[in-house]
């Protein structure tokens, strides 16, 4: 594939790209996604706006005060001065962004871009232990940190608080910035998926493919107007709230609400009381509004979007039945971006997520790549004008087969041209909206000096679609007790980000393996969707002492992401 001749002066995004015959087919179907060569995205959305509706809207708000889009633009100017004069980055090189939902994070965003430099957001849970894994694979050239979150951030990434630092350096920079000319295919991003084990994927967006998710499915589902006001709670961090929260808003003009963190119960009222009109959380988030009689705070939203895991149809009907509107519900992911499949108003059907997002094409093969016939579960693939894209790593091959982003999903497609999920086909876990890997959950407690080896699989949840189970073997003298679980739920809090720790927590005498020393998941899976009620398991290697479970509340108001104090059930007898 040709690319552009790249305005990257530091070439290590371009270096890494995957060979262009393991690129998936990219697709341009529609007129808008026919973008020039030379194309800056930050500078679009940003100065776009300000050029088209003036400087005087509202942009970026937060609890405390509102920047409009004229003082977005020099505080995002300003930013990059700081970048390039005091700090020295170069069109190409990488700036690590750290810290929760607030205007200075969106600012520090649409800086790095208009510098030229590629924006590696990340995760404000994650710890130490993770980071050093992104910065390792990312090789930052400095990092943007918010100054609350300073202390876990590796010592060897120069960095600058979003606090004093940052404000008393732009002020000495002028407002206004000769934006970095970049090709529309140089790497605006770089997104790391959720929950990874030894080096984690990074993947690669081009400028591009920033517009094209606004130009997709917001620009022909959501339907965003200029007086709109957004809010939600993934985090920027998180493509679906980068695209939600940010680019999307700024693409027609409209203005955002960034709270760092709300539970459903505050974001309901946040809602009503700011008149927010369009809504960007999880299915878990919707359903705890409706579970407490919330509902009615958000009959002014207009257009409220559901993705990060699968919607309940119980969710989505009530949702219409209380406040008289369609969920959109929708999948995307981090290595397409965004949605590509979704639906909205009257197309939108309650266990279905949708149909094919005008831009992208979408089936259901088999495990060789044949598209399977209507009604037949098999693997989504999809193309697209964004795809996936792995910064330098083997991988690449495991999700584009012949063209297609195999998105590790299993569907099936009825007659309608609707698709509807079926399952997960590897080992990742969708909790409360957030992909997390069991291996990487396994990994963390085996940091434990208790823990001798565990297996981390999902349990069919109601609230929160599935929760993270572990079955751990200990370490000899180690007392299998709920109080031993705690220690244990505790440890992977605090070395890992907490919205990953294990909810369940079973101990067991060895776990199941196949002649060939391999992890038996399946045999895992069964026992954990048996419950930790059942007095009998399937006979497998698998053998259970006693069990200690440790739970989350039931139809707790919390944000997807906050971990929450446990209750402790009895300690189960449990039969071999």
């Amino acid at each position: 594939m040709d690319l552009s001749p790249s305005a990257h002066v530091d070439t290590f995004c371009r270096d890494r790209l995957p060979p262009p015959d393991q690129w998936p087919e990219l697709v341009f179907d529609l007129p808008e996604l026919r973008y020039p060569q030379r194309l800056n995205a930050a500078a679009v959305l940003l100065d776009g706006a300000v050029d088209r509706l003036g400087p005087d809207r509202p942009c970026l708000l937060s609890p405390d005060e509102t920047w409009s889009y004229g003082e977005v633009l020099a505080r995002a100017n300003r930013i990059a001065h700081v970048l390039t004069a005091d700090l020295g980055v170069v069109p190409g090189n990488r700036v690590l962004l750290r810290g929760p939902n607030t205007p200075w994070l969106a600012a520090c965003w649409l800086a790095v871009l208009k510098a030229g430099a590629v924006a590696v957001a990340t995760m404000p849970l994650l710890r130490r232990r993770e980071l050093d894994k992104i910065v390792a694979t990312a090789r930052p050239s400095v990092a943007l940190c918010d100054e609350r979150y300073l202390d876990e951030l590796p010592p060897d990434v120069p960095a600058v608080s979003f606090g004093r630092d940052l404000q008393v350096r732009c002020a000495a920079h002028a407002a206004t910035f000769p934006d970095v000319a970049t090709a529309a295919d140089d790497v605006a991003l770089l997104a790391f998926t959720s929950g990874t084990t030894g080096r984690p994927k990074a993947t690669m967006h081009f400028h591009r493919d920033v517009l094209a998710i606004a130009d997709t499915f917001s620009a022909h589902v959501l339907r965003p107007r200029a007086d709109d006001l957004f809010t939600g709670t993934p985090p920027l961090a998180f493509t679906f709230g980068l695209g939600g929260l940010l680019v999307f808003p700024l693409h027609v003009g409209a203005s955002v609400l960034l709270a760092e963190r709300a539970t459903p119960a505050e974001l309901a009222r946040v809602v009503a009381d700011r008149g927010v009109s369009v809504l960007f959380t999880a299915p878990t988030a919707y359903r705890a509004i409706l579970d407490a009689g919330d509902g009615h705070l958000l009959t002014g939203v207009r257009r409220a979007v559901s993705a990060g895991e699968t919607l309940p149809a119980d969710v989505a009907v009530r949702y219409r039945e209380v406040v008289g509107q369609s969920l959109i519900d929708g999948i995307g992911g981090t290595e397409m971006l965004h949605v590509f499949i979704s639906a909205a108003d009257d197309d939108a059907r309650p266990g279905a997520t949708g149909r094919v997002v005008p831009g992208f094409r979408a089936t259901v093969v088999d495990d060789d790549g044949r598209p399977v016939p209507d009604g037949t579960p098999g693997l989504l693939a999809v193309r697209g004008p964004t795809g996936c894209r792995y910064l330098d790593d083997p991988r690449q091959t495991d999700y584009v087969r012949d063209g297609w982003n195999r998105t590790g999903d299993v569907y099936l497609r009825d007659e309608d041209g609707y698709f509807h999920y079926v399952a997960r086909s590897d080992d990742m876990i969708v909790s409360s909206g957030y992909n997390i890997a069991g291996p990487e959950v396994e990994e963390l407690l085996l940091t434990h000096p208790d823990v001798v080896e565990s297996g981390v699989v999902g349990a069919p949840d109601p609230a929160r679609g599935a929760v993270v189970t572990a079955f751990v073997v200990l370490r000899d003298g180690v007392a299998p007790t709920a109080a031993t679980a705690r220690a244990l739920q505790d440890h992977v809090k605090a070395v890992g980000a907490p919205y990953k720790y294990p909810r369940r927590v079973e101990f067991v005498d060895a776990l199941p393996r196949n002649a060939s020393g391999k992890l038996l998941r399946i045999a895992l899976r069964e026992r954990a969707a048996a419950g930790p009620a059942a007095t009998s398991v399937r006979s497998t290697p698998c053998t259970q002492q006693a069990t200690a479970i440790l739970r989350a509340p039931a139809g707790a108001g919390r944000a997807a992401d906050e971990p929450t104090a446990s209750t402790i059930a009895p300690v189960a007898e449990v039969d071999a």
